[in-house]
């Protein structure tokens, strides 16, 4: 389901035990909620920016939530919006891939990061954001399932072509061009069926309280349909992200952020359903989460 970097390893290793590693801002606490209704074979973490434009990594992992960041790691701006295209690596360097949109000049950028562990400390050795495509003005949320990028902005929801060479973007088109100002939160979970009838699931939450699923027609993307998961208790949240559960291969974990930094941790027992009915979990408390969340 979602992904993560081989990179993260340490930092899992981390969360799990507690111990702090050098070089690394993080905080392990015990969540005193939704302890038994989320696994701890459960992980799920989310990107996010502090107001200097230094990266921070926000997440939840054996019952434990952590806060992490990287020496080095700046990128100078605070992204309006984020979405990691892929990455690689081993326990001791990385490399990854991401979209980041300038909050200002419209302008979609390119980032490539590489990352080591040197003496015990993770540290970014080299870190790039090229402009890649203009005409991405006010843009609030970008979400990617291979070969399609989702863009909302405004009232609309865009989708674009992404090359597996060179990341170039082709193929624009309007998805919907009404009701998107109400999505707060948007993330591509998974494809599904073949030819006709594949469609790409979605995930999000909306203004109103609802988490919502989204299943996007790919040979022919104006046809969406949608369920309700959830009907209220969604609308605080400005970050979502899922993650897997290795001992639950068919759940997933829901991560939400507040903005002023409260967090809530979900399971979701049988995530291709269309039901949430068996959704549980609940508030981790406020955690200090006040750096700006993307979704995963």
């Amino acid at each position: 389901m979602r992904k993560s970097i081989m990179a993260t390893a340490t930092a899992l290793a981390v969360v799990a035990t507690g111990v702090a590693v050098a070089g690394v801002n993080l905080t392990a606490r015990p969540a005193t909620a939704a302890l038994s209704d989320v696994p701890a074979d459960c992980t799920v973490f989310t990107a996010a920016y502090r107001t200097d434009g230094q990266r921070l990594s926000y997440g939840y992992s054996g019952r434990k939530t952590s806060t992490e960041a990287y020496v080095n790691d700046k990128l100078g701006w605070v992204p309006s919006a984020q979405q990691q295209l892929g990455g690689g690596g081993s326990d001791t360097e990385f490399r990854s891939t991401e979209y980041v949109v300038h909050p200002t000049n419209g302008w979609l950028y390119k980032m490539i990061r590489h990352g080591k562990l040197v003496d015990g400390t993770w540290r970014i050795t080299s870190l790039t954001a090229n402009q890649h495509a203009s005409g991405f003005p006010a843009t609030r949320i970008l979400a990617y399932g291979y070969p399609y990028l989702y863009r909302v902005t405004g009232s609309s929801l865009y989708r674009y072509t992404v090359s597996a060479t060179t990341g170039a973007l082709t193929g624009k088109v309007q998805l919907s061009g009404a009701g998107w100002n109400a999505v707060k939160t948007l993330v591509y979970e998974r494809s599904g069926g073949t030819g006709s009838a594949a469609v790409d699931v979605l995930i999000g939450t909306k203004t109103n309280g609802e988490l919502k699923e989204w299943r996007i027609n790919r040979a022919t993307p104006t046809q969406i349909s949608s369920k309700i998961l959830k009907s209220s208790g969604w609308a605080s949240f400005n970050s979502l992200s899922t993650g897997p559960c290795s001992a639950h291969p068919n759940g997933r974990v829901l991560l939400g952020i507040t903005a002023t930094g409260t967090a809530s941790a979900h399971f979701d027992a049988k995530q291709t359903d269309g039901v949430g009915t068996d959704i549980k979990g609940g508030s981790l408390g406020p955690l200090g989460w006040t750096a700006k969340a993307y979704g995963q």
